[in-house]
């Protein structure tokens, strides 16, 4: 149903002193406001009123005054004034009267609301003109106004409403936005967190425990990616890297540098030409040429007592044995698209590890948070130390103890803010 609000022609003749004598004002009808009504947290609302007839503008200001609520009323008499003004400062309402010099009918309502898409629009039309009004609240406006009806508290009560009108279907648009972002972020985890493909063979079996956890300062999956895969002649293959940058073109590229990577080895392509392949991806798949991609990849035969690791510019990694847990940090080459077309080539190095022995690969987001004031960081050294303080743990509740002592000690300096992913490998049958 359509508010009234009463505008009249011109402005009402001043009254002399001896009506005022006999015909005392009037008091003002003041809304009083309550929980429903109460929008401004205490803040006087900008309402702008776009009204070239100055006896309505006059009777707009009169009507706000006897309405006995603070607001700060701004006026333009055209369109191009209003555009202006509107760009200088938001409004939480504007007041548009339909037939402006320089806008009629619904010309004036788009223009406004592509300018300042999140004021409230309540439109002024006059009484043969209501038909106008419905079209203008189907265009986009919260309400329209008849000129020719005198009513304070309907009218404030009407700008009021229209705002509270405006925020809930802002809110309802950005509940929209965080579904369809929350369904891709689901689309992205499920990408980057992926199912290991293992083979149903007692004779070499692994046991993977896998954790991801997303930085503290991010509304979406970083980069950071992992995968296991055991090929056809037994071996595990195994992967962790880290896209740089956080967002959604860091996440898709993390997604396609895993599957890349999946699809490579189950191909065949082993050592450097693994890498080189990889490399390609990412300068094709890349959104700048700022972005690089660090990853440490190894390979284990089945029945061998050693891993082949490869390293592209990231952090070492953790082997446990029935002797403790040590950190290893083997020869590597630089990140992947740091340097393009790098010739060297990324070494592959033999690493010991023993029957029913393991190894922990991890982003460098488990290790870079702060531990103290300045730049003091937890670092591979603190990892390992606390590593070895839970080494007689099982995977689960070992991969968890370091990643819980991890944000324990980052909490009062900002907390871990990079993605954290670990992957950690278990050889359960002696060989």
């Amino acid at each position: 149903m359509a508010s009234t609000l009463g505008l009249g022609a011109r402005s009402p003749a001043p009254r002399t002193p001896s009506q005022q004598a006999a015909n005392p004002p009037r008091q003002a009808s003041v809304v009083e406001p309550d929980d429903s009504l109460a929008l401004w947290n205490g803040v006087p609302p900008y309402v702008l009123l776009i009204e070239d007839d100055e006896g309505d503008a006059v009777l707009v200001e009169e009507l706000v005054d006897d309405s006995g609520i603070d607001v700060r009323l701004g006026r333009a008499a055209s369109l191009a004034d209003a555009l202006d003004m509107l760009a200088a400062e938001a409004p939480e309402c504007v007041l548009l009267d339909l037939n402006l010099p320089d806008a009629q009918g619904l010309d004036g309502l788009k223009r406004v609301l592509a300018v300042s898409a999140e004021a409230a629009v309540v439109v002024l039309t006059g009484l043969s003109e209501e038909r106008a009004g419905l079209s203008a609240v189907a265009a986009g406006a919260q309400d329209y106004l008849v000129k020719g009806r005198l009513e304070p508290d309907v009218f404030m009560r009407a700008i009021r409403y229209a705002i509270q009108r405006k925020r809930t279907e802002l809110a309802a648009v950005a509940l929209e936005a965080g579904r369809l972002r929350a369904e891709e972020n689901a689309r992205l985890e499920r990408g980057l967190l992926p199912t290991p493909l293992l083979r149903r063979d007692p004779a070499d079996a692994v046991t993977v425990c896998a954790r991801y956890h997303p930085g503290r300062a991010q509304t979406l999956l970083g980069g950071d990616f992992y995968d296991v895969v055991q090929t056809s002649d037994g071996s595990t293959h195994a992967v962790v890297g880290d896209v740089s940058g956080h967002g959604p073109s860091e996440a898709a590229l993390g997604v396609c540098l895993r599957v890349a990577w999946r699809a490579f080895v189950m191909a065949g392509a082993r050592d450097a030409e693994l890498l080189g392949l990889l490399e390609q991806i990412l300068l094709a798949e890349r959104s700048g040429p700022e972005i690089f991609a660090t990853l440490v990849s190894l390979t284990r035969a089945p029945g061998s007592r050693a891993v082949s690791v490869q390293r592209a510019g990231h952090p070492g990694f953790l082997v446990r044995s029935a002797a403790g847990v040590e950190l290893r940090t083997v020869p590597g080459g630089p990140a992947l698209g740091i340097l393009p077309g790098w010739g060297a080539g990324w070494p592959v190095t033999e690493v010991p590890v023993e029957a029913g022995g393991a190894v922990m690969l991890f982003t460098d987001g488990l290790i870079e948070g702060r531990i103290g004031p300045g730049s003091d960081r937890l670092d591979e050294a603190g990892l390992l130390e606390i590593a070895r303080k839970h080494t007689d743990l099982p995977a689960e509740p070992f991969v968890d103890s370091l990643i819980h002592a991890a944000q324990g000690l980052a909490a009062d300096w900002g907390g871990l803010a990079d993605d954290v992913a670990v992957l950690h490998l278990e050889w359960n049958t002696p060989t």
